[in-house]
């Protein structure tokens, strides 16, 4: 008999992926959104469990909405922390697997080479701290069977994200200014995705021990290092893109300056890390492209293939992304 895995968050970019990838692979999936299930409420998330009985669940539901998490850290800190709380007491008395999506803002931002996942944490941003106490949550009531994975700078066809929106205003504005003093791993969801599938049967299988690991691509780049590579591959101008520093966005939540991830945790437990931040973004672009633009090809993949002028591709404007 197959395990059965619960996914929670289904709804958004990161759970519609992992629930079409355990679907591929034959796994038997319970697909639970923020709509049929709200993590942060006991005798539901009881319920749901003691009605499944899963083998694996997967938290991905989250409250990402970083800014506004400055002003209403107590909704934030009841879906990032108590709901996983929650869900890591359903599955002790289950004894269910659980992997618990969290994020790169769990760290200063001040290190200058990639944080491995035991580094001390200390997060500047209420986002964050919800975030630290869903983790710390997780760790604490499931030693031998609480996986916690950070990830950061996701994007993916299923929603909005900084990729997507590249690829619309490139179309409409003559040239975008880009911070490029924050640098970080851009993650495709559908290679997180894979890699929480490997996880959590190695989990099964006893070849992954409980603890932190880090779900993001390899390599690094910054906000703006991605918005060149993403005009590139639509056949663009680079240049086009602007390098700007953070204080020319003035944000309620500040962003760690660095927050490359180190994958040494993936690659004790017998699995490969996500591939590089490029391959994965060239492999992505055509789905991500035809979510944005229905029926255009991504022109930067071919070698060779000529740059769009500015405004070829739609009326003209200054803009800041």
């Amino acid at each position: 008999m197959r395990p059965r895995w619960l996914v929670t968050g289904a709804g958004g970019m990161l759970g519609r992926d992992l629930t079409a990838a355990l679907a591929r692979e034959g796994a038997t999936v319970v697909a639970a959104d923020r709509t049929a299930l709200d993590i942060a409420d006991p005798e539901r998330v009881r319920a749901l469990l003691d009605a499944q009985r899963p083998a694996v669940v997967v938290n991905c539901a989250a409250w990402t909405a970083v800014d506004d998490a400055e002003s209403r850290e107590a909704e934030a800190l009841r879906v990032n922390g108590t709901g996983p709380a929650v869900l890591a007491e359903s599955c002790r008395a289950h004894g269910s697997v659980l992997l618990h999506v969290s994020t790169d803002y769990v760290f200063a931002g001040d290190a200058d080479r990639p944080y491995p996942e035991d580094a001390p944490t200390a997060p500047r941003s209420a986002y964050g701290r919800t975030k630290l106490a869903g983790e710390r949550a997780v760790l604490e009531t499931l030693p031998d069977t609480g996986h916690v994975v950070r990830t950061a700078w996701l994007y993916g066809a299923g929603g909005a994200n900084f990729v997507r929106t590249m690829i619309k205003l490139e179309a409409v504005k003559d040239t975008l200014d880009v911070v490029d003093d924050q640098r970080g791993q851009p993650t495709w969801t559908v290679d997180l995705a894979s890699r929480l599938v490997l996880l959590g049967r190695a989990a099964l299988d006893g070849t992954a021990p409980a603890g932190v690991y880090h779900g993001t691509s390899g390599g690094a780049t910054t906000w703006y290092g991605l918005a060149r590579e993403v005009f590139r591959l639509l056949g663009a101008d680079p240049d086009r893109v602007r390098p700007v520093g953070s204080a020319a966005f003035a944000r309620p939540a500040p962003r760690p300056a660095y927050s490359v991830l180190a994958h040494d945790r993936f690659r004790a437990a017998g699995i490969d890390p996500v591939r590089d931040w490029r391959a994965a973004l060239h492999a992505a672009f055509p789905a991500l492209l035809a979510a944005e633009r229905p029926g255009q090809r991504p022109a930067g993949l071919n070698d060779g293939s000529p740059a769009r002028t500015p405004g070829t591709a739609g009326p003209s404007a200054r803009s800041r992304a």
